[in-house]
């Protein structure tokens, strides 16, 4: 078995490519094949090298890896001499019709209640007419002639498929300049490389009907590939999740503080029955079932992935993270504050509470029992027993109990309503600390 994921470096990944990937790779991992990553970088126009870094940087993150890196743009020369088989075959045939003609046409066939396909006009083009067109500076693009019938197989996660060819136009699979086409280039290194498996998204479904097509064309033998195509993703609210939506990017959600463990686990439950657990690729290898996954659409829900992000957060240890954590900031502060984290970043917000300066929250009505609080503040060493035995005090001193008690020492100590538990976050903030932030927040 071999699998490929074939981004274009034409942008950044996002979470449908992200979903793809996984996929594949797993599968290949469970079935103990090969996992390709091909970069479809034939398009020089908009191909860039940064993305084609930056893909290999997201993946590596998200905790995959390959058996093998080839790019499109180093394959010219196969490209070509496919190309030239299907020309002498006859499956590639010229086309001298401009952008403005082919559209001309498509909306007459429109008026005549047509569906807008391309007409094949340019296989009634003799060679001679083809020669002195070309004399005159025209240059064709070509065509692959679609067989009549149609393509079926049995897809991995959508079932039965067929994909009527007469009803589709000729693709265009080599432009007037002389490039190619991901329609052919993607067909001609599946073939090279021996794919067996093809896990992409259900908008590639048209494709596969031609491109199998293709496939047979070069020499291929088609029942040796296998078809799954994942549904497409959907925002929250059902509505289309737009590929260059931000805050789908890989990059956006990393800046952002998603976990990969927590993107990867959520993904790869998106769009079946499974409950969605933090977990990185090597983790799903042993029960990866694409036959799971719903021939549904499935949603792609920020909230809950956020949620995932809590969970994994809540039980990383703190070897795990020790290298994202301010230089000094120990187990006992990470044990301490792991639990009220959405996001790894906040961590450093509560290290600035336990060891820089903060602005103290206070009502003018708690400045008395702020004054009584410094006032019987303990001395040091502090332990988990402190907090306990000083509210207690306070509360008898002060008449309070609950909330009115509670909240304005924790405002006062931590600039927050809510947080870490007291009880263990006091001993880090220290005395000092604790005592000139009370005075401050009494004097308002």
């Amino acid at each position: 078995m071999k699998l490929r994921f074939a981004p274009s470096p034409t942008g950044l990944l996002h979470v449908g490519n992200a979903r793809i990937a996984i996929a594949n790779w797993c599968l290949a991992r469970h079935r103990g094949g090969r996992f390709l990553l091909r970069l479809d970088d034939t398009d020089t126009a908009r191909s860039r090298t940064e993305f084609a870094q930056a893909i290999e940087e997201d993946l590596r993150w998200l905790g995959l890896d390959w058996d093998e890196l080839i790019r499109q743009s180093d394959r010219l020369e196969l490209y070509a001499a496919a190309a030239a088989r299907l020309k002498a075959s006859g499956h590639l045939y010229p086309c001298l019709e401009t952008e403005e003609e082919l559209a001309f046409k498509r909306e007459q066939r429109i008026r005549q209640g047509k569906p807008p396909l391309y007409d094949r006009a340019a296989l009634r083009m003799t060679p001679d007419q083809l020669s002195r067109a070309e004399a005159n500076g025209k240059s064709p693009h070509w065509r692959f002639k679609l067989s009549a019938g149609h393509v079926e197989w049995q897809d991995g996660v959508l079932g039965r498929r067929s994909v009527k060819l007469p009803s589709l136009s000729d693709p265009v699979l080599i432009r007037a300049d002389g490039s190619f086409l991901y329609t052919f280039t993607s067909v001609v290194d599946d073939l090279e490389t021996g794919i067996t498996d093809v896990v992409r998204g259900e908008d590639h479904v048209t494709n596969t009907g031609i491109q199998v097509d293709i496939f047979k064309a070069l020499g291929g033998n088609p029942d040796q590939l296998r078809f799954a195509h994942l549904p497409l993703l959907t925002d929250a609210d059902g509505g289309p999740l737009s590929k260059r939506t931000g805050s789908v990017g890989l990059r956006q959600l990393r800046r952002d503080g998603v976990e990969p463990a927590a993107l990867v686990g959520y993904l790869a439950a998106l769009g079946t029955s499974a409950d969605p657990v933090p977990a990185m690729p090597a983790d799903l290898v042993a029960g990866f079932d694409l036959g799971r996954v719903s021939k549904s659409s499935a949603r792609f829900d920020t909230k809950q992935l956020l949620g995932l992000n809590r969970r994994w957060l809540h039980t990383l240890p703190f070897e795990a993270v020790r290298d994202r954590l301010p230089d000094q900031a120990d187990e006992t502060f990470w044990l301490t504050v792991r639990g009220n984290l959405d996001l790894l970043r906040e961590a450093r917000d509560w290290w600035e509470v336990v060891a820089g300066d903060i602005l103290p929250q206070a009502d003018a009505a708690d400045a008395e029992l702020l004054r009584q609080a410094a006032e019987t503040l303990p001395p040091e060493p502090w332990d988990e027993a402190t907090w306990p035995a000083w509210t207690a005090a306070l509360a008898a001193a002060s008449g309070r109990k609950g909330r009115a008690l509670f909240l304005p020492l924790r405002l006062a100590l931590t600039g927050e309503s809510h947080g870490p538990d007291l009880k263990t976050f006091l001993p880090l903030i220290g005395r000092d600390r604790a005592l000139r932030r009370l005075r401050q927040a009494a004097a308002g």
